[in-house]
């Protein structure tokens, strides 16, 4: 026990390693759901929250130096009051014209700092506990660190969506129905600008147009002012005048949010050749090219009943809620009321597949409430929740004398460097060396690609190939649900690990790892279903995964036995990092070239490399297994 510990573990262990998970999970997770809502595209979020691994991959480049400079105990606080600031400066860039940007910064501020207060905080813990202690609460601080992913992933999303459903006007429901059997008729934009509300006197919205059934089969020319054209000349027409209408009008029919500038959301250019040449190779081919088939369209629209005030914006995101994945939204699903537009119609242009074979429909569901200030009052309150961390653990924490002789000088700061250096050459002396580094960047590929579309997947409507679920259901399916299942499958896979040993273990955990990312083929193949069925998929494949990363995590320590014990475990997770970090800056773009099921496909295919690496290691059978005592 240290002279110099004065509180017991219970007081701080607890909220400490709480603490040290929720920045973690606001840069990597609630990060990519926040972007999602605001408009970004998957490209960019993957690309640029990609990005924000960078801190955990460098981290053992500075740890020695938190060895030197001041306490472990002073690192853990002064981290955790820029940690609260910093969270409170995304907070109030999320309404600015150029919120991407200055949140990106800032998410890398918390990241560093993060990364930091990881260093701190674990070496405290060994300062401050005996031995003993260390393994007797060692589950602790795992529990409380999963206990924050939970609230980080879940509860803040699931707080977040209530924001956004709670704020705004009631939704409005678009139906579409199709009919195979019926005549096609040419819808009139003309008199869907005449329909007026029913209670003018209330702002709320409301629809216009015929509501009957919309054919599937199309004729192959049609006269226009009496001027004969294909029909596929004139659907392209049709939706070129829909978008020319809602710009002329002042809807803002891409990525605008209410309060955001457009310019600080579009930040993708057009696609290059290379993109141009994956998407025709191995993108999803949704038309059958060679039947000289046409889709049929339909057009709707949607107005305000009254003015808003003046200033006011009030945005409308349209999404595919129910039905068949044949009828796409493809014009209109972001607009932008105000006080100059609001006596006009806006229009949504809906794609009707050719293949649709009997009569089907869809619901379409736009909702109004404030995005930007849902996300802002997450990290408002992440920020409240750091500052009263940061207040109670400078009275919580103890002083162990041992981290107080430990700065004391009896280092230069030649001798650490030459430590340092030494870390190093060791490290990538040891045996099998490449053989270990290959399998810290290639054993998660698959899921390092996956992780970084699951929630976008679960938030894109279904006419865009995701599952259409609120951001309250993604907050319950992945942040509550999936963490379970993560959770109940890493404690699984060290209980028969530590029966087992880590090389009997070793081949089941990496095929639990690869088969189950079979459940995504499942969901994006077949979009339509209940949410337990989603809820159910998620559990089976976070399960998985957490069951196999239990030999990953195992062979580090393996693999980091002997001489600088720590150093080495801090570069193998350095390692571990990078690995999540290169193939997830190109999912999106991935995924946005080809699709989600041709995307979902892939991480398959790559789960070749999880199974492939394993067979070249070499490990000793009875690591991390019991050894009964005779």
């Amino acid at each position: 026990m240290n002279a110099g510990k004065k509180r017991s573990p219970w007081a701080w262990i607890p909220t400490l390693y709480f603490a040290q998970g929720l920045p973690y999970v606001a840069v990597m997770t609630i990060s990519v759901i926040m972007y999602k809502r605001l408009g970004i595209s998957n490209t960019d979020i993957a690309l640029y929250t990609g990005w924000l691994y960078l801190p955990w991959v460098i981290k053992p480049f500075w740890s020695p130096f938190v060895d030197i400079i001041r306490t472990k105990r002073w690192w853990t606080l002064t981290m955790q009051w820029i940690i609260a600031f910093a969270l409170a400066g995304i907070a109030f860039s999320i309404p600015t014209p150029f919120f991407f940007q200055l949140t990106l910064a800032i998410f890398w501020l918390v990241g560093f700092t993060s990364a930091t207060h990881d260093i701190a905080a674990d070496g405290f813990y060994m300062l401050a506990l005996s031995e003993h202690e260390q393994s007797l609460y060692v589950g602790i601080r795992s529990t409380f660190y999963r206990i924050s992913t939970v609230v980080g992933q879940g509860l803040l999303v699931v707080l977040a969506g209530a924001i956004e459903t709670g704020t705004g006007l009631d939704p409005v429901n678009v139906g579409v129905e199709v009919d195979p059997y019926v005549e096609w008729q040419a819808p009139i934009m003309a008199d869907l600008a005449l329909q007026q509300p029913a209670d003018p006197s209330e702002m709320n919205f409301f629809t216009g147009g015929d509501a009957g059934a919309v054919a599937v089969k199309t004729p192959a020319v049609v006269e226009i002012d009496g001027v004969p054209m294909t029909f596929a000349s004139y659907a392209a027409m049709m939706r070129d005048s829909v978008r020319r209408a809602n710009e002329s009008n002042g809807f803002v029919a891409s990525t605008a949010e209410a309060g955001l500038d457009a310019s600080a959301v579009k930040t993708s250019g057009e696609p290059g050749a290379f993109t141009r040449w994956v998407a025709e190779t191995f993108g999803e081919k949704r038309e059958a090219a060679s039947t000289g088939a046409v889709n049929n369209f339909t057009v709707r629209g949607v107005r305000l009943s009254s003015r808003p005030s003046p200033g006011q914006q009030v945005v409308v995101n349209m999404s595919h809620t129910a039905g068949d994945a044949g009828i796409r939204l493809l014009e209109g699903d972001r607009l932008v009321f105000d006080e100059n537009n609001w006596d006009k119609t806006a229009w949504l242009y809906y794609d009707i597949d050719h293949k649709i074979k009997q009569p089907v429909s869809a619901r379409f569901e736009g909702a109004s409430g404030n995005i930007p200030m849902a996300w802002l009052v997450v990290f408002v309150a992440l920020s409240a929740f750091f500052l009263a961390v940061a207040v109670y653990h400078s009275w919580a924490l103890p002083r162990p004398a041992s981290d107080s002789r430990e700065h004391g000088g009896k280092r230069t700061a030649g001798e650490i460097f030459s430590e340092f250096f030494e870390t190093f050459r060791s490290f990538f002396a040891k045996k099998q060396i490449w053989v270990a580094v290959a399998f810290m960047l290639l054993y998660r590929l698959p899921e390092a690609q996956l992780v970084k579309l699951i929630n976008p997947f679960l938030l894109d409507p279904i006419d865009k190939g995701g599952l259409g679920l609120s951001t309250g259901e993604v907050g319950f399916v992945y942040g509550t649900i999936g963490i379970i299942g993560l959770t109940i499958g890493g404690i699984v896979g060290g209980i028969v690990a530590a029966r087992g040993g880590l090389k009997k273990w070793l081949w089941p955990m990496a095929w639990s790892m690869s088969l189950t990312c079979l459940t995504f083929v499942y969901l994006s193949y077949w979009p339509t279903h209940s949410l337990f069925t989603i809820n159910l998929c998620v559990f089976i494949e976070q399960f998985g995964y957490g069951f196999g990363f239990t030999a990953y995590m195992l062979y580090l320590i393996y693999f980091s036995d002997g001489e600088h014990k720590t150093a080495h475990y801090a570069i193998c997770t350095g390692f571990m990092a990078l690995g999540m970090m290169l193939p997830g800056m190109a999912a999106g773009w991935l995924q946005e070239t080809i699709g989600y099921r041709h995307f979902f496909v892939w991480t398959m295919i790559c789960c070749a490399a999880t199974i492939g690496v394993c067979a070249f290691l070499k490990i000793d059978p009875n690591f991390g297994r019991k050894i009964e005592k005779k």
